[in-house]
């Protein structure tokens, strides 16, 4: 399991120029996959994020003064670097992240690429409007222009894919940018930044900070100069951020825990098809991931006994071969968690069907065994809390009802599946369920770029939508001209 990362010592890029911390110290970047450290990353400081934010403030008018087309036309060379770097960058995703390489990480890439094009794209079509007027003489219209600043914080489960949908319709829209990634994640954060910096937009009109999310994560969402933030990660952190962010334009992307109801009509092998995407795409590091499967008592052992087929099926091991499937998981906390909500479900009467523990035999103690657990009760931790690993936790109902009220009873509110040959009964669920998307007979895991994707309010699933030109128009203000004509 070798290969070769670009530089062993990375640097921040602040104004246009690749640069150390204002510190000088560094951490090293550990791959989850190997054990191995692969790179030293610069431990940003409040400093440095203050520095990135002068630029990016700096830039302000320069950005917004580059014509649509002509950002267009940058956005899209962003793509093509993507493009070209498409071998070398999945190959550091996979080290950095641990994801399997053929399995997923080429993917990622792709949709990275993507994420400019649609951005690049939809920003040629983004429209105002002609309003009428009380007054005969008065000609009244609305533009979109930049917001200004924005400050963006991205998770280590899908660093290209999380950081692409909130970076590309932010340069679309005229704005500036100061990205901090997260930490486990930070040499493929670097390698991205390469290649946004081919596209030769003016210095300060990108700005990467790597380092703590408690400094420099902080320190970017409550600035006085950044104007919108915008965050994908967990619930608890995005409230933090939220909180000082506060007066801001704030997008957040936080947490779910499906659920994937499987009722007794439904066709059971295309059910345990979705439930394996669901569960087990990126480890079942996914705010989409299927974490809570409920299962019609009249189908419950058919599809427990089908879904352990086709678990076993999966590959765990080293994401670089070709036949791997299931990755590590990224870092300790999220197997620690994998530990803690298995002992509680078992603990109060759940049962492992598969899996349960950390598996043996490998360079690090993060790659876990698929898991199924049968017998859950919707007050367990497995149910309450994102797991956020390679777990399917079953738990067996009677009836619409009953279904619909234990899928609700939930404090997230981000995606749900539905599994039923029922149409009647599909639409009365894709209206009932409390959360912002709901996918029909396909994996809780299924979406697409250019979709609007976020939670349903009242929810801790974030608040705003990210995908297509859904993202580009929030993250624009709307300015109404009225212009009196003399003489009319």
């Amino acid at each position: 399991m070798t290969v070769d990362v670009a530089r062993s010592l990375r640097k921040m890029f602040i104004g246009g120029a690749w640069v150390d911390s204002e510190s000088g110290n560094h951490f090293d970047a550990i791959s989850p996959a190997t054990g191995a450290v692969i790179a030293q990353v610069p431990e940003g400081t409040r400093a440095d994020a203050r520095r990135a934010v002068e630029a990016a403030h700096g830039a302000k008018a320069a950005v917004a003064g580059l014509k649509g087309f002509e950002r267009s036309r940058r956005l899209h060379l962003i793509a093509d670097a993507i493009h070209r770097r498409r071998d070398d960058l999945a190959r550091i995703l996979t080290l950095d992240q641990g994801k399997p390489l053929q399995a997923e990480a080429y993917g990622e890439v792709d949709e990275a690429a993507e994420y400019f094009r649609i951005a690049a794209e939809d920003l040629k079509r983004l429209e105002g409007s002609v309003l009428p007027s009380a007054s005969p003489s008065k000609l009244v219209f609305t533009r979109r222009i930049p917001r200004g600043v924005y400050g963006l914080i991205t998770p280590w489960n899908w660093p290209l894919t999380m950081a692409t949908e909130l970076i590309a319709p932010a340069l679309a829209g005229g704005n500036t940018v100061v990205w901090t990634p997260a930490p486990s994640t930070s040499v493929i954060s670097v390698a991205l930044m390469e290649c946004i910096a081919e596209a030769d937009l003016p210095p300060g009109a990108v700005n990467l900070v790597t380092g703590p999310g408690a400094e420099v994560g902080d320190e970017v969402a409550g600035h006085p100069l950044v104007d919108g933030v915008g965050f994908v990660g967990s619930t608890a952190t995005g409230g933090s951020v939220a909180r000082r962010a506060a007066g801001k334009h704030v997008m957040l992307e936080l947490g779910g825990n499906g659920p994937m109801i499987v009722f007794g009509d439904a066709n059971i092998e295309h059910a345990v098809a979705g439930a394996i995407v669901g569960c087990y795409l990126c480890a079942g590091q996914s705010c989409t991931a299927g974490e809570r499967i409920l299962v019609e008592e009249s189908v419950h052992d058919e599809f427990v006994a089908g879904l352990t087929r086709a678990a076993k099926e999966l590959r765990l091991g080293d994401p670089f071969a070709a036949d791997t499937t299931l990755g590590p998981l990224n870092n300790e906390g999220v197997a620690t968690k994998m530990d803690n909500h298995i002992a509680d479900a078992v603990g109060s009467g759940a049962r492992v069907v598969l899996g349960g523990k950390r598996a043996d035999g490998f360079p690090t103690r993060l790659y876990y065994e698929a898991t199924i657990l049968d017998g859950v009760k919707p007050d367990m931790l497995v149910s309450r809390e994102e797991t956020f690993g390679p777990i399917a936790p079953v738990i067996k109902f009677r009836g619409e009802a009953e279904a619909l009220a234990i899928a609700n009873d939930s404090p997230y509110g981000l995606l749900g599946a539905v599994y039923t040959r029922d149409l009647s009964r599909a639409l009365r669920m894709a209206d009932q369920l409390e959360t912002g998307w709901v996918n029909i007979n396909e994996s809780s895991n299924y979406w697409e770029a250019h979709l609007p994707f976020g939670g349903k309010a009242g929810k801790r699933s974030g608040i705003g939508r990210v995908g297509g030109h859904f993202a580009l128009e929030q993250m624009t203000d709307l300015k109404t001209v009225v212009i009196e004509i003399e003489g009319s």
